[in-house]
């Protein structure tokens, strides 16, 4: 191990409305980003994660679900699954069970 530390990348969510999808930002740029449907009340169906190729296998989607599922919880929404990253992501932990809309889970 050397005497050296890592620094962590400065990571930023946004929410681009725009395009329909939370962005993961890391040292300003784009790294990943969590396609998703605004549906009312307030419920978000999250559709795809995707990955910068040169970012692959750094965190990057695990990081970016993480703190979209944050984001949602401070919104006060709740979310139907239809991206099977999110699905695998919510099996492995039951951190953000509570997210999961009763009446419209989507993915299990």
């Amino acid at each position: 191990m050397s005497g050296e530390e890592q620094v962590p990348a400065t990571e930023v969510l946004i929410d681009n409305t725009d395009q329909g999808r939370f962005e993961l930002h890391r040292e300003r740029e784009l790294v990943g980003w969590l396609s998703y449907t605004h549906l009312k009340p307030n419920r978000y169906a999250l559709l795809h994660t995707e990955v910068e190729p040169s970012h692959r296998h750094q965190g990057v989607a695990s990081a970016l679900v993480r703190q979209v599922l944050d984001e949602i919880r401070a919104r006060q929404g709740t979310i139907t699954v239809v991206c099977s990253f999110v699905a695998d992501y919510l099996s492995r932990t039951t951190a953000h069970a509570d997210l999961i809309d009763a009446r419209h889970p989507g993915h299990s």
